[in-house]
């Protein structure tokens, strides 16, 4: 069965100016339950995580400031709004929701956060709407827990995963992979250990060839035995932020090339969602929901 984390906080309302982001975490599942393609069983809200998880992979001296909310101002403006005590239980709820994401998919294939993907994340930092990492601190679990020998991370944000890269600069055992915009946010960026960075205007086939291409340099360098997979949605040439000129098709084919790679070397996958900007929030909704129609097409849950 596909298991999907969510939780209402995932929407938690930000102040004037930042809402609209906001409303994709709660219209995602609902266009899913509506159309269909998914149940409520599918879904599940995941708990709060434990601090030992968090600081496996965060500084304690950043977290602590995160949770006692005594993070200095200039701080808080690098991550992009005020800080609040929902928005850190959002923040742990949503690591915790693709903890157990990465468990339910070493049983079923796959499994999906309807948030997450906050790589901006680093190890003693927050940027750019991200407060913790969560698809590093499941990395971090997977790994001490013996569950994982080897991680790959595919970043296909149109961000770079600047965080992640970070976090995992000296771990040879997790390999991280950004295709993402060259003159795009972050603008000082990090060294992940594959970086392709795009030109403004990237076209679909320009974008799928090279994703081809590195998937399969990526999958016979680390032989990883598990995959997360950011599927952030501001490639489309509708975006605001994104600057690249992918259509709604091609983001589709992009998941359906990871998806297909992780089957193709029988390797489970956890999804989280990232960004998404198109001013029509009916566009972001549905290249979203793409992604778990795809999975479910393919892995046939």
């Amino acid at each position: 069965m596909l298991k999907i984390a969510y939780h209402p906080l995932y929407a938690h309302p930000l102040p004037e100016g930042h809402r609209f982001p906001m409303l994709k975490y709660e219209l995602i599942p609902a266009q899913l339950l509506h159309e269909g393609t998914i149940l409520s069983d599918n879904l599940f809200a995941p708990a709060l995580l434990k601090e030992a998880n968090i600081i496996t992979t965060h500084d304690e001296a950043y977290w602590l400031q995160l949770k006692n909310l005594t993070l200095p101002q200039k701080e808080q403006r690098r991550i992009g709004f005020p800080l609040n005590a929902q928005l850190v239980e959002r923040e742990i709820r949503i690591a915790q929701g693709t903890i157990d994401g990465a468990l339910f998919a070493q049983q079923h294939g796959v499994a999906f956060n309807v948030a997450g993907g906050t790589h901006h994340a680093g190890s003693n930092w927050g940027e750019g709407f991200c407060l913790l990492n969560d698809q590093a601190i499941a990395a971090n679990y997977l790994l001490n827990n013996n569950l994982a020998k080897r991680i790959l991370i595919i970043d296909l944000d149109v961000h770079q995963g600047n965080g992640t890269a970070q976090i995992f600069e000296n771990e040879p055992r997790v390999f991280t992979f950004s295709m993402h915009g060259d003159k795009n946010f972050p603008f000082r960026k990090e060294k992940s250990d594959l970086d392709i960075a795009l030109a403004d205007e990237t076209n679909d086939e320009t974008f799928l060839t090279k994703l081809s291409q590195a998937l399969a340099i990526v999958f016979k360098r680390q032989q990883p035995d598990f995959v997360f997979y950011l599927a952030g949605v501001d490639v489309l040439a509708t975006d605001k932020l994104g600057k690249l000129a992918l259509s709604k098709a091609a983001c589709k084919q992009r998941d359906a090339l990871v998806f297909k790679a992780c089957q193709k070397h029988q390797i489970p996958v956890q999804v989280s969602m990232g960004g998404g900007y198109s001013e029509d929030i009916k566009i972001i909704v549905d290249a979203h929901c793409n992604t778990f129609r795809v999975a479910l097409e393919l892995f046939e849950l």
